[in-house]
């Protein structure tokens, strides 16, 4: 028989409740109360009974049955400290009883599966507080609990499953971090066929859940493996600012460890995505990310492909941590771009980093892509924050030396493309040719990024200005220079060249070199002259562009080579007209590229060389008034039938010249075009238009004509609401993107524009409407669609006085309230006996949404006229309505308006009759009993 206790049971409650007292006011106290509360566990369970022969613990039973009723207390708290330190101290107790009881089944283990089946009971409360509470406690038990028997784990699991469909956000959030506690403890053979696993569950919670709050608790809990990183990388784009900062600072950053764990395409994702989020606490957090890639990047011991050793003046290896960083991103692909911004946001972030840069002989004797651009982003950062000084303390070549730096990257390139071409004659090898190809990449990416350099250096020095000019101009003539070169190459003869004359003159001369088929080099004097004055540089005798040799009677292969040189001569001149600003007629030489170059081209059968012919076309118009009113028809014949892709580029030259010569195209109408006819010409390319890449440059090009003011036509803006709202454009996201700023900003801007929009609700609403009537049912079930309701409280928040700019000049007493005269249209709508129950019900609505007397910083009064022509058309409204409509016009318009009586006293007889006669005409359509 065991030995009585001599511990009183009467007092534990007593005993229990002020620990528990003293855990709810501090948590430094929390270490004690656990000590004394198991000591008092320790000498309750020593009370036992026998009865029957079997042993009674009733010492244990009565500690739990308290120590159970001090946390039903606790649950139905709602949020506050001393709820969250009482979770706290149960959690710390539970640590430290598992601690000091390791061994088998003993009072800790049974007391712990207690606690939990009671726990789980307060799973499925009514009360949504005990849910969250008893969530919270067995989460914060679980980490301590130790091991527990299986049935207990199903239990556990089963119940924080069935919460993550709980109605409360907060409850759903809480059962999402318990489970994920429980991710890689389940054992895949006992998984049911069709049942998820916890991590699926989480993976869900994290892209489903409609609570923010929810996604995020996932989210952060979610282990960091090759399974779970493209999920999380979509949160990167939440709908949510704190979910998007959270992915990056609580879950990316600390998480992932070294940036080589993504893909090349991963990490050129959230760095896009995070750098240019649209919310700054977002842009932070991915800058502090990428940051930290720097930090490992410099901790390597060797960046990958390059030598061991560290040039001259990089002493502490900040410059080749750098060059490591940039190897994390595809610089030589479309990820340069995203590499760029990655440096500049370490600059922001440490600007100190600046000052570390030494660019010694060693540095440009062995660029690579990573180097090249490290050294131009350096340039570009000094240049801007206007560091001239920091451009000199890191030893940047002067124009001379960096004019050979040039021409060895040149020499290089070409070199290769010479292996290349021997490569070709010989039997084909794959493997060595794509091998060749990537190094032919990498050398024109370096040639760009000093070609890009020399753009931002002083040019003061006559002798280096020569010798850049002259590696240029070769680089130019060279008939096989990679086309992505050639701007750059332009850029840089922009700068250096006296004038825009000169700047034609070469690039013409270059021209004439590509195409003339005799000896280029007797024909081509390579001495250049920057003192000689532009009249001398352009009196020379030009020579003809024209071939010695019709087409007709070239070779297959030479039609072919021909086809090649003119697509090079056009390149050429599309980029010599992108930086001319002077006028056609003060450029003589330019004739001669029109007549033998662009022209022919525009006339070409081949899809590639007219779309040329045709943007080169375009950019003479734009320096030359009278060839683009003669030729502005050409472009509108070639939009009705120009394929997809040339018809892009076509629509933009058409609203390039809307645009420049707006009173030639717009404010007349006796030249070729009438702007009426080129008004609706694209307006009904708009609307048969199915396209949606030129539904979208269509829509641009409008929005500018119309926030310009260059285009008041009211059917202009019809046509891009009807076009905005339809189904048709739904999943157009660069569309909507742009008519989503272009109607705020274009009705905030002015009062006129704002009664422009009134003026096409009506017109604009039957046309949606008609379209909702067309679509099957399937369709009209989709989210994407905007209902009539929604398009109205869109309409009228545009319309809304209270929102326009700050610079709107204030209103004067004859402007019209957009909303006042919005609700006469609708009211007289309303008569109309043809309009279906829905119509109205969504007039209605609309109605209840006007704000008719705005503040009086925002707009206008109502003048009497308004307000009676209001109250008559009420009443007879009131005459032919019941239900909805009646109760609506009573208490919230004639309410809301001054007594009619008076206000027809003040108006003349004659204006009273008008406005009766305008209402009773009407009349008689209206409809019964609506």
């Amino acid at each position: 028989m065991p030995a009585k206790s001599t511990f009183n049971l009467d007092g534990l409650p007593a005993a229990i409740a002020a620990r528990f007292d003293e855990a709810q006011r501090s948590l430094a106290n929390h270490k004690k109360n656990c000590v004394a509360l198991h000591k008092l566990h320790l000498q309750a369970i020593e009370v036992k009974s026998r009865r029957r022969n079997e042993n009674i613990l009733e010492g244990e039973v009565a500690f739990g049955d308290v120590f159970t009723d001090m946390i039903t207390r606790t649950l139905p708290m709602k949020k506050g400290a001393f709820a969250d330190r009482i979770i706290r101290f149960v959690g710390s107790y539970v640590k430290m009883m598992n601690d000091k009881n390791d061994e088998g089944e003993t009072f800790a283990s049974r007391f712990v599966t207690r606690l939990l089946e009671w726990l789980f009971q307060g799973f499925k409360s009514k009360n949504k507080m005990i849910r969250q509470r008893a969530i919270q406690l067995v989460i914060e038990m679980m980490s301590n609990i130790g091991e527990i028997d299986e049935s207990t784990y199903n239990h556990l699991r089963d119940n924080l499953i069935e919460r993550l469909c709980d109605k409360e956000p907060l409850v759903r959030a809480h059962a999402a971090i318990g489970l994920s506690k429980l991710v890689g403890t389940e054992d895949p053979e006992e998984i049911r066929k069709g049942e998820k696993t916890c991590l699926d569950l989480l993976l869900e919670c994290v892209q489903y859940d409609t609570a923010p709050e929810v996604r995020r608790a996932a989210l952060i809990n979610l282990p960091v493996t090759a399974e779970t990183l493209p999920i999380i990388i979509t949160r990167t784009r939440d709908t949510d600012t704190l979910t998007r900062k959270l992915a990056y600072s609580s879950v990316l950053e600390p998480k992932l460890g070294h940036p080589r764990h993504l893909t090349i395409a991963q990490r050129e994702d959230i760095t896009k995505v995070g750098l240019g989020d649209r919310e700054a606490v977002v842009r932070v957090a991915a800058g502090k990310m990428i940051t930290k890639w720097l930090d490992i990047a410099m901790s390597e011991p060797d960046p990958p492909g390059l030598p061991s050793h560290t040039w001259a003046g990089d002493d502490g290896g900040i410059m080749k941590g750098f060059i490591s960083f940039l190897a994390y991103f595809d610089v030589v692909g479309p990820g340069e771009v995203i590499a760029v911004d990655a440096m500049l946001s370490v600059f922001t972030t440490r600007p100190a980093l600046l000052d570390a840069f030494i660019f010694s002989d060693d540095f440009w004797a062995d660029l690579s892509p990573e180097s090249a651009v490290l050294a131009r982003v350096f340039v570009d950062k000094c240049i801007e924050a206007k560091s001239e000084n920091r451009l000199e303390e890191a030893s940047i070549p002067v124009v001379t030396a960096f004019a050979f730096h040039i021409q060895e990257a040149y020499n290089a390139m070409l070199s290769l493309m010479q292996e290349m071409d021997f490569l070709h004659v010989g039997e084909p090898d794959d493997e060595e040719s794509e091998a060749k190809e990537e190094e032919l990449a990498k050398k024109e990416l370096i040639l760009g990024e000093l070609l890009r350099i020399a753009l931002k250096l002083d040019y003061m020095d006559e002798i280096g200005r020569r010798k850049v000019f002259s590696v240029v101009r070769d680089m130019l003539a060279h008939p096989h220079l990679p086309p992505g070169l050639i701007e750059y190459c332009l850029d840089v003869l922009s700068k250096i060249l006296p004038s825009e004359r000169e700047l034609i003159r070469i690039v013409v001369e270059i021209i004439i070199e590509l195409r003339d088929d005799d000896d280029v080099e007797a024909a081509i004097d390579d001495n250049f002259d920057g003192s000689r004055s532009d009249i001398t540089q352009s009196s020379r005798k030009e020579r003809s562009m024209r071939r010695t040799k019709n087409r007709e009677d070239m070779t297959a292969d030479e039609q072919q080579e021909s086809d090649l040189t003119d697509m090079r001569c056009l390149v050429l001149c599309i980029g010599m007209l992108e930086r001319v600003n002077g006028t056609f007629e003060d450029n003589s030489t330019l004739e001669g590229v029109l007549t033998d170059l662009i022209v022919p081209a525009v006339k070409r059968k081949e899809l590639a060389l007219r779309e040329k012919g045709l943007i080169a076309l375009g950019l003479c118009c734009l320096i030359a008034r009278n060839m683009a009113i003669n030729s502005f028809q050409l472009f509108l014949n070639q939009v009705q039938t120009a394929p997809e892709e040339l018809k892009l580029k076509v629509l933009q030259i058409v609203f390039d010249l809307l645009i420049m010569y707006e009173r030639d195209f717009l404010g007349r109408s006796e030249i070729i075009v009438s702007s009426q006819q080129i008004i609706s010409f694209l307006i009904q390319t708009l609307d048969s238009e199915e396209s949606p890449a030129i539904q979208c440059v269509l829509c641009i090009g409008m929005c500018k004509l119309l926030l310009s003011g260059q285009v008041t036509d009211s059917k202009v803006l019809l046509s891009l609401v009807v076009t905005y709202f339809s189904p048709t454009t739904m999943y157009n996201s660069e569309l909507k993107q742009c008519l989503s700023y272009f109607f705020p900003v274009y009705c905030y801007s002015s009062r006129e524009n704002q009664n422009r929009m009134r003026s096409i609700f009506i017109d604009a609403f039957d046309i949606i409407t008609r379209i909702h009537d067309d679509l099957e049912d399937d369709q009209k079930e989709d989210p994407k669609l905007v209902s009539l309701h929604q398009f109205g409280l869109l309409m009228v928040d545009w319309m809304d006085m209270t929102k326009l700019a700050d610079k709107v000049p204030q209103p004067k007493p004859t402007d019209r309230n957009p909303h006042a005269e919005l609700a006469l249209d609708l009211l007289m709508a309303l008569y109309d006996s043809e309009r279906s129950d829905e119509s109205r019900k969504a007039f209605v609505q609309i109605l209840s949404q006007l704000q008719l007397f705005p503040s009086k910083e925002a707009g206008s009064k109502l003048n009497n006229r308004t307000i009676l022509k209001l109250h008559i058309l009420i009443e007879n409204l009131q005459e032919v309505s019941t239900g909805l409509l009646r109760f609506f016009l009573y208490n919230v318009l004639i309410t809301a308006l001054p007594p009619a009586m008076s206000l027809r006293r003040r108006l003349p007889r004659s204006d009273l009759q008008t406005l009766q006669g305008s209402v009773q005409k009407r009349l008689w359509k209206a409809p019964r009993g609506y």
